[in-house]
């Protein structure tokens, strides 16, 4: 099957689905809130809401991010060089809760996905999903923004969720925290025995890419304040050339996202011209291909050593033709830029097929011809539907039989 994304069809056939999908929920913090997530502003304001002194909550937020982001501290106790009395008080008030893991999955290629379940406001708790991708050089952790997405991508598993509401900086920052819980990567921690992790002897997580459920910049200050707590020096550590905040096109945030965040950038293209990606991302008809590359081109400290990662999924007869080559060439010129093509990974109902392998090749090499780098992406995880686009937690639609099941392999492991 081919599908055809001809102008004069679609005007016949227009697509209903909203651009935007507004949120069902907010969050609601709970009686004792978390300490994960806070920056060291609000770590203030907090100890100093419960009587600790101004002159001593300096020391004690130290202690704190030592013992939350370089320790792995989950409880209070924990934190030895904290007084007793401290360490009463901050449990009478505080949790350092992070999402609950209600379910892991183990990918043929060693990919892991995590289930993740976070309190709801109407008493069904909320769920997203997490994945983590080994390579022997590097591991990336694939953090979710949202529950469901504010959009409404037509080739996206994610895109066809409701949007429940954002993610707080603590619940994007908790999923950090919780893939190196169950990598074993915290000091004194083992790795898992039936996963594979790099073997160069560095880190479990040594990348993060906000590309999982969510459009970050339609949450744009919980994104920012966890990315800066990821990359804080003194804590969890990631190199902000290491974070690759991906978005579908929100222009107004995309220049704000480099003053405000500074991490890698990467543009969820999938076609150069307006009447495809309008089918495609629907969000072009607000932000339209020529003000998105404009966007682009002004992204604030833009050069060859950071560049920006063009996404553009190859769907057969859509938008692989060699015409789209040439046209994405020069759609991208004058920008630093890398071309990731992404082989289709599909996902139960979709409309759309994966590009025959020899014309993603002649894609490739057309756009590697012309200066860009233009690698094809492996697909990983595809058999527990952790692929990119494949992200729709596939339990929803499991039996209660089958989530006890699968909560109870996460919990023994």
């Amino acid at each position: 099957m081919t599908v055809s994304l001809d102008p004069t069809a679609a005007a016949a056939a227009p697509i209903l689905a909203p651009l935007e999908k507004a949120p069902l929920e907010i969050y609601v913090a709970p009686d004792k809130p978390s300490l994960v997530g806070l920056s060291r502003t609000e770590l203030r304001d907090a100890l100093v809401g419960i009587g600790v002194a101004p002159a001593q909550a300096k020391m004690r937020i130290q202690q704190l991010w030592h013992w939350i982001y370089v320790r792995g501290a989950r409880d209070f106790e924990a934190m030895t060089n904290v007084s007793k009395d401290m360490r009463v008080e901050l449990e009478r008030h505080f949790t350092l809760a992070r999402p609950e893991v209600v379910a892991e999955q183990v990918s043929t290629d060693g990919t892991r996905k995590w289930l993740l379940r976070l309190p709801g406001t109407s008493g069904t708790p909320h769920e997203v999903e997490c994945v983590y991708i080994p390579e022997t050089d590097r591991g990336t952790l694939c953090v979710s923004s949202q529950v469901g997405c504010t959009l409404t991508c037509s080739f996206c598993h994610t895109g066809t969720q409701r949007l429940v509401r954002n993610l707080t900086a603590g619940e994007i920052v908790g999923q950090v925290l919780v893939a190196r819980d169950r990598l074993g990567e915290w000091p004194g921690g083992t790795p898992p025995s039936d996963g594979i992790v790099p073997t160069d002897g560095g880190r479990y997580i040594s990348n993060i890419v906000m590309m999982g459920m969510g459009e970050p910049l339609y949450n744009f200050e919980a994104v920012r304040d966890a990315l800066q707590i990821v990359a804080d020096g003194e804590g969890i550590g990631i190199s902000k050339r290491r974070i690759t905040l991906s978005t579908s096109g929100v222009v107004p945030n995309i220049v704000r996202a480099g003053d405000e965040i500074g991490v890698m950038l990467a543009i969820s293209l999938h076609a150069v011209r307006d009447e495809v990606r309008d089918v495609l991302v629907p969000l072009n008809k607000k932000y339209p291909i020529a003000e998105l590359m404009e966007a682009c081109r002004n992204y604030p400290g833009l050069n060859n050593a950071r560049r920006i990662t063009f996404e553009y999924v190859m769907l057969k007869g859509v938008n692989d033709s060699l015409a789209d080559a040439k046209a994405l060439v020069k759609l991208v010129k004058g920008i630093p830029a890398k071309i990731n093509l992404i082989p289709f990974n599909p996902w139960p109902g979709t409309r759309y097929e994966c590009s025959d392998w020899d014309q993603i090749e002649k894609f490739s090499e057309y756009v590697f011809a012309a200066g860009y780098s233009s690698p094809v992406r492996t697909p990983r995880g595809r058999d527990i539907f952790a692929a990119c686009g494949q992200l729709k937690s596939a339990t929803e639609k499991l039996s209660a039989r089958e989530r006890m099941a699968l909560r109870a392999m996460a919990m023994t492991e």
